[in-house]
């Protein structure tokens, strides 16, 4: 079965660096890995995804249109995996901003920027340099990919999809050519940015119902942008 645009497929996959460094996977051998050492179990679930979506990394994205089902090795780029390296991303910090917070950064350190994951290079003079590149960046990657199976069900590949977009299992239904979601009133603005894409992908037509949440919802962009790697 030959894999196509649009297909919704079902991956195990592990991310490599040519060093063969695993830094990403949803195999749970490869999990215990990478967080050998830590006292947390380490949890896996499976990845369905639509291709030439942008919703993996492009190199491998690109790569599984027109292939088969079954096992891939996939070399990735750094213009189709993680992006170059920019000097523009390399930036200097006050030493006093971190005083300010009791933070003593050093050499390898890592730290959150509003939001922005930022590695310590030097330290000296009062002057802080932080590299905001991803660490993956201006390097050729690996990944070992199992397609499992394609999806045909339409149910779970709304339920994927709504999964990749928003990180939340809303309830939904399909009639005829319109996809009702039940949804919290914080979302339906959001929500409703991905109209024409599900339009594009499912032919379907959505259509918002507000309903009371006691637990506000919020949108994880740091959690989607992790997933996507691709722009």
């Amino acid at each position: 079965m030959t894999l196509e645009k649009k297909d919704f497929i079902e991956i195990e996959f592990t991310g490599k660096t040519k060093e063969g460094e695993v830094f990403d996977s949803n195999v749970k051998e490869e999990l215990e890995k990478l967080h050998h050492g830590h006292n947390h179990p380490v949890e896996t679930k499976p990845f369905i995804f639509c291709l030439g979506e942008g919703m993996f990394i492009k190199g491998v994205d690109e790569f599984l249109i027109g292939k088969e089902i079954g096992e891939h090795k996939i070399s990735v780029s750094p213009e189709k995996g993680f992006g170059k390296r920019d000097p523009k991303l390399i930036r200097m910090v006050p030493l006093n901003e971190f005083k300010k917070s009791n933070l003593n950064p050093i050499p390898g350190s890592v730290f959150n920027f509003d939001g922005k994951i930022g590695k310590v290079l030097t330290v000296s003079s009062g002057r802080v340099i932080i590299d905001f590149n991803n660490p993956l960046a201006g390097k050729d990657v690996e990944y070992d990919v199992k397609v499992l199976r394609k999806i045909e069900d339409l149910n779970e590949k709304i339920k994927a999809m709504n999964e990749f977009l928003f990180q939340n299992n809303f309830e939904f239904k399909v009639e005829g050519k319109k996809l009702k979601l039940k949804l919290p009133s914080e979302a339906k603005q959001f929500v409703e940015l991905f109209k024409e894409k599900y339009k594009e992908i499912f032919g379907l037509e959505i259509e918002i119902e507000e309903i009371d949440n006691s637990k506000k919802w919020e949108y994880k962009k740091e959690d989607s942008e992790n997933k996507e790697k691709t722009e």
